[in-house]
């Protein structure tokens, strides 16, 4: 497991930076361009991502098996393909952190 970036919610639109992901209705900006590594996701009226996911920060890992690395993580978004060849799940530790676990699929 390595330590990917930091997600924060907003409402602020970031103007030329974000990207639409369709199958969450989140617009995020690209993490790998801030020089700390933050990801702004500012979520569409009607996006399904509902509760702490919508609503926390989350801290992402990269994982080699995604499977794997969320045994005993109380699941809040199934796994799913966000960009192509990146399998993204996002979980619960009994602490209430927020962790986004990603899998790439060509690595």
């Amino acid at each position: 497991m390595k330590f990917d970036h930091i997600g924060l919610p907003t409402t602020d639109r970031k103007k030329g930076k974000e990207i639409f992901i369709s199958a969450t209705k989140v617009w995020v900006t690209d993490y790998k361009k801030h020089p700390y590594r933050i990801e702004w996701l500012r979520f569409e009226p009607d996006s399904p991502v509902k509760g702490p996911v919508r609503e926390k920060p989350h801290i992402a890992f990269k994982v080699n098996n995604l499977d794997e690395a969320s045994k005993g993580l109380k699941v809040l978004l199934e796994p799913f393909e966000s960009l192509p060849g990146l399998k993204v799940g996002f979980y619960e530790y009994d602490d209430g952190g927020i962790i986004e676990l990603m899998e790439y699929k060509n690595e």
